[in-house]
């Protein structure tokens, strides 16, 4: 069986390699450390199909050394072990370069046994992740590392490979490959900076674009289009993606920009979460437009009521209209960061008794001498208000909630300046 055209075409030269040109190009940090011919443990931190294996190849190739690969979905401590055994042999003689793919997923134990290894040099570790190393690799690899992050490879420096793709299968099958105007620049843009994708989507319409006609193979932009949908997605809903759509979902609502809130829904929802997209709307609603516009909140409880009772396709509609509407409302976190003060002088410890007036008992102990509830009903006073105190003594006269400058809350606090201006308390 044929090995997938990336493969078969793998970059062998920093020169050959599209994308990434802010750590390989000229005078970039990570060239100067391959040209300084030291090599460091290395951790690489991007999304798929971005160059990480193929660096670490081309790396091990200029070093002469010996590249054993390893990834973490599948390997063992005795996978590493049996790498350890190879050492000092013949094979190994200008040292041993070990790419571990995915190392997230090996455990404390298996990253603590490489440790003595690339500690005394025995061993140059370069791993690779999709995940955010900080929060998934053990601290003690990290502190032994230099991270560097690679980033989607723009459409413009993939043009190149995707061109060179179609050429080598035209030679592997003695075709003339025709592509209709545009067809490679849609690939190059649909695949999401993914080199890998874009490969197998050049791949795949060449096998089907049908018979050739006179020696000549003739691949449509439309069929390219049919074969690339939804390419450009990157999600995964435990993953770094998932999360940095949420919160730019969120962010731009708050920012009240309702032409990219609609953009990071339109991501959510092509991922098929729903759930998500709920869940954060509502966020949203409460934490950003609060009391602003308190009406807004069971209007998007039921858009999202809805949108959860049809699913989709059909619930994006009523999303739409609770974003678009979110994203315009006046705005307002007054309520919950009052909230989160309150919370803070509780972990502080301010806290003490409830004052006698409000608890719940109708009764005085014998050791009591001033007998009585003393709970002052404010319905039974004009505008149903009363001056009483309602928090412990260690917090009375405490301010958490301040009124926000927009027209609702200015509202409120114009009645109750009123009121209590009236009474004799302002």
């Amino acid at each position: 069986m044929a090995s997938p055209l990336a493969d078969r075409i793998r970059p062998q030269t920093l020169e050959d390699m599209v994308g990434q040109q802010h750590l390989i190009g000229p005078g970039k940090p990570l060239r100067r450390i391959l040209e300084s011919g030291e090599i460091p443990n290395l951790i690489f931190y991007g999304p798929s199909g971005v160059g990480k294996t193929t660096l670490a190849s081309i790396i091990a190739k200029r070093t002469n050394r010996k590249l054993y690969k390893l990834n973490g979905t599948a390997a063992s401590t005795a996978d590493i072990k049996e790498i350890v055994a190879n050492l000092n042999t013949f094979e190994t003689i200008n040292g041993v370069l070990l790419y571990l793919d995915e190392i997230q997923y090996f455990n404390k134990k298996q990253q603590q046994t490489l440790l003595e290894y690339i500690e005394d040099g025995r061993i140059v570790l370069i791993a690779s992740t999709t995940e955010n190393p900080y929060f998934y690799v053990y601290n003690a690899i990290l502190s032994r590392s230099t991270v560097f992050e690679f980033k989607p490879v723009t459409p413009q420096e993939l043009l190149p490979a995707v061109e060179r793709a179609f050429r080598e299968l035209g030679e592997e099958r003695a075709l003339e490959i025709r592509l209709e105007e545009g067809t490679a620049e849609h690939i190059a843009s649909a695949c999401g900076g993914d080199v890998r994708k874009a490969m197998n989507a050049a791949e795949l319409c060449v096998l089907t674009a049908g018979a050739p006609e006179d020696g000549v193979l003739t691949v449509s932009l439309e069929l390219a289009r049919e074969l690339t949908q939804r390419s450009a997605m990157r999600y995964d809903k435990e993953g770094d993606d998932h999360y940095d759509i949420l919160s730019a979902f969120q962010k731009s609502m708050r920012g009240s920009d309702p032409d990219a809130a609609l953009h990071y829904l339109g991501r959510l929802l092509e991922a098929g979460d729903l759930p998500s997209a709920c869940r954060r709307l509502i966020v949203c609603a409460c934490e950003d437009v609060g009391l602003a516009w308190p009406q807004i909140i069971p209007v998007v409880k039921a858009a999202v009521d809805s949108a959860l009772m049809v699913g989709l396709p059909e619930g994006r509609i009523p999303l739409a209209d609770a974003v678009v509407l979110v994203s315009l409302a006046p705005k307002s976190n007054t309520a919950h960061i009052a909230l989160d003060e309150a919370i803070a002088d509780l972990r502080a410890g301010l806290t003490g008794d409830i004052p006698r007036a409000l608890q719940n008992k109708h009764f005085d102990g014998a050791d009591n001498p001033h007998k009585g509830q003393f709970y002052k009903y404010p319905h039974d006073f004009p505008d149903s208000w009363v001056d009483q105190q309602y928090l412990p003594d260690a917090l009375a006269g405490k301010k958490y909630y301040r009124f926000g400058a927009n027209k609702n809350e200015q509202a409120f606090r114009a009645y109750w300046e009123a009121v209590k201006r009236k009474n004799g308390k302002l």
